[in-house]
């Protein structure tokens, strides 16, 4: 694996992208998707200074975190995520993608409020309206974040999608232009603990589309430690 220069790689595909949207690589937010990768290759992308890492699922930010808690790491919970696995990253995150239901915001909002703590958090939605894909439909968000908004111990940050899988990228361009309209439309409201400051949106086969649509943060995985045999 050629961290390294897959790393190059990315970052050139990330630039190019942000000059056609008028911004700089340093305007979008890289986080690296960790997902099976092991701790010695993790040790290796944070001395590259990829520190903001994702994960999908609870046990595996708590496990990695507890190994490399000597790191500089902001780790992100990326993947969908149970109220009963809440207490494992509650105190470990700087952020999670996938706020989708009310009953996870009140099991965010007992958990933040037993260990002290401000949560922040984006509301996920599903703009493709693919039935594998979780997330809010687009025409729901704006109620779901006004309830949420109420939760002292939450601060919704922004939104994130994800778009469908095609061979020719170019197709995903409505998905992340929606996202951007309703980012617009929900920071219009100015409401209470809601922020729209992320659009998390991109993957390894499209973030370039996603970043001229306005993204400014992209989750990489393979595109930065290549292919992977997922459990």
């Amino acid at each position: 694996m050629e961290l390294t220069s897959n790393l190059a790689d990315v970052k050139a595909r990330i630039e190019r992208a942000a000059q056609k949207s008028g911004r700089k690589l340093e305007d979008i937010d890289l986080i690296a998707v960790t997902k099976t990768v092991d701790v010695d290759v993790i040790k290796e992308a944070v001395k590259l200074n990829l520190t903001k890492l994702g994960e999908n699922k609870p046990q595996e930010i708590k496990r990695k975190s507890d190994i490399l808690s000597k790191q500089d790491i902001d780790w992100h919970m990326i993947g969908h995520l149970q109220t009963n696995k809440v207490k494992y990253i509650i105190d470990k995150v700087s952020l999670i993608h996938s706020l989708d239901r009310l009953s996870l915001a009140k099991e965010i909002q007992k958990k933040a409020n037993d260990n002290n703590l401000i949560v922040d958090v984006l509301v996920q939605v599903n703009v493709s309206g693919e039935e594998s894909k979780f997330g809010l439909e687009p025409d729901k968000v704006v109620e779901f974040i006004k309830e949420v908004s109420k939760f002292d111990k939450i601060r919704i940050k922004g939104l994130m999608t994800m778009a469908p899988f095609y061979s020719e990228p170019e197709e995903t361009r409505f998905v992340f232009r929606g996202l951007k309209k309703l980012s617009e439309q929900i920071e219009e409201l100015k409401l209470d603990n809601v922020e729209m400051k992320y659009l998390s949106m991109g993957m390894t086969n499209d973030f370039e589309i996603a970043i001229e649509e306005g993204a400014n943060m992209v989750r990489v995985g393979t595109g930065l430690f290549g292919e992977r045999v997922y459990k």
